[in-house]
């Protein structure tokens, strides 16, 4: 090769390199065509700077380095999920409510993660589109089967508001999982998610023999939901200030094609109960339990969660609510890359009222009833498994009976899609 063939390619690889970094090989190979039939390349140089492309696009990005002298690695990531959701609702002997027909950002996360020598790390997410913190936490593991973490994170009662949100398999959370973990609307509970304190979780191997298992967590919490900047950064206050108090245990197993777990949780909550939302911090308890099994046996998936509650003053400053709620979502997956999903919730609000709002997501209002029936039928494309998928299914829901026990219904019905993709 001449010196001046030389210098050509080189000035070219590296125009190439630098004008279109964003291409593969292949999408460079019509602009390497056109520059050998104009003649400044030959075929063999221009295949050499084909092969530098390929090797280039194949390189693996060096490691980050944050300039803490103690951080000995760092990574960035991201998870967005676009939605659009068409619902409209009917209520019995009342105008209907505007339908909503809409596209919108569902969650824009941002997360940082930095290792801190052998045992300690930290993770801080934030959620652009909801405008508040995800996790936040210092983390300290002196094995793989114990951790400590101390910060903002979701609480472990409420199994399937616990699991990662990458990977709700009907595109929102059941309403009876709403229903209780959401902020307190003078309806919900907001008896789960999102707590400021200190947490351990740990596991167990029981038998190796047969795979089973030990998995247990507890933590203690301020009792208020940090949902904003506000609450999540309060140091308390005269009517809240005392501290709730989480715990899960549960088994695991494994199966010739898959694994299981069942477990329970509990948490205690003071001053976080009363009628509506005005009577926070005024003396009125919450406790609320959980009973749940994940299994996955092949291409079958099956996902079952019993949620319940007492709540001192729930449904009036002289009575107490004790609200329960069931969902059941099995799966199959019936390609590689094609997986079909349905769910049956229910929820009984003992006369402490729900909205079709506050279960199914994006659903006009309904009313204040007493009980919520959902059922959703959908389906998953993974396109490249979690990182990138298209989500798209039906949803119908049904609040029933007055709180006083009146006859009175109201209905959501429509349709749900959700494009996510993360890295």
């Amino acid at each position: 090769m001449t010196h001046r063939s030389t210098l050509r390619r080189l000035f070219l690889s590296t125009g190439l390199l630098v004008s279109a970094a964003a291409l593969s090989a292949q999408d460079s190979g019509a602009l390497l065509d056109i520059l050998v039939r104009k003649g400044i390349l030959t075929n063999q140089e221009a295949e050499d700077v084909r092969a530098d492309l390929v090797r280039d696009s194949n390189t693996v990005p060096a490691h980050a380095f944050a300039g803490g002298k103690s951080t000995d690695r760092l990574s960035v990531g991201m998870r967005l999920q676009t939605q659009f959701a068409g619902l409209s609702s009917n209520i019995d002997n009342a105008r209907d409510p505007a339908a909503t027909n809409h596209f919108f950002v569902r969650r824009a996360y941002l997360t940082l993660k930095a290792g801190l020598g052998k045992d300690w790390s930290t993770v801080f997410t934030y959620d652009f589109a909801g405008s508040n913190y995800d996790d936040a936490i210092i983390s300290y593991k002196p094995s793989s089967d114990l951790s400590f973490d101390f910060g903002l994170r979701k609480v472990n009662v409420g199994y399937e508001e616990r699991a990662s949100s990458g990977d709700v398999r009907a595109i929102e959370r059941s309403s009876v999982t709403r229903y209780f973990v959401e902020p307190n609307n003078g309806r919900r509970l907001g008896a789960g998610s999102y707590r400021i304190g200190a947490f351990v979780d740990g596991k167990r191997e029981l038998s190796a023999a047969t795979g089973l298992g030990l998995v247990y967590s507890a933590a203690v919490t301020n009792p208020e939901r940090a949902e904003n900047f506000t609450i999540a950064s309060s140091a308390g206050d005269s009517t809240i200030n005392s501290l709730a108090y989480w715990g899960n245990v549960g088994l695991t197993g494994k199966l010739a094609e898959g694994t299981w777990i069942a477990g329970v949780g509990a948490g205690f909550l003071p001053d976080q109960g009363g009628p509506g939302s005005a009577n926070l911090g005024k003396g009125f308890d919450v406790q609320v339990y959980s009973l749940y099994t994940d299994i996955t046996a092949g291409r079958f998936g099956l996902m079952a969660e019993y949620l319940t509650a007492k709540v001192e003053g729930g449904a009036s400053l002289t009575r107490d609510a004790q609200p329960w709620g069931i969902h059941i979502q099995p799966s199959y997956m019936l390609t590689d890359t094609i997986q079909a999903v349905v769910r049956y919730a229910h929820l009984d609000s003992d006369g402490r009222g729900v909205n079709l709002s506050d279960g199914i997501r994006s659903a006009p209002g309904g009313g204040t009833m007493n009980q919520l029936t959902e059922y959703y039928a959908g389906g998953n494309w993974y396109l490249r498994g979690n990182d990138l998928k298209f989500q798209l299914g039906l949803v119908y829901g049904k609040t029933k009976d007055t709180v006083l026990g009146a006859p009175a219904a109201a209905e959501a019905f429509g349709v749900r899609s959700q494009l996510q993709t993360q890295f």
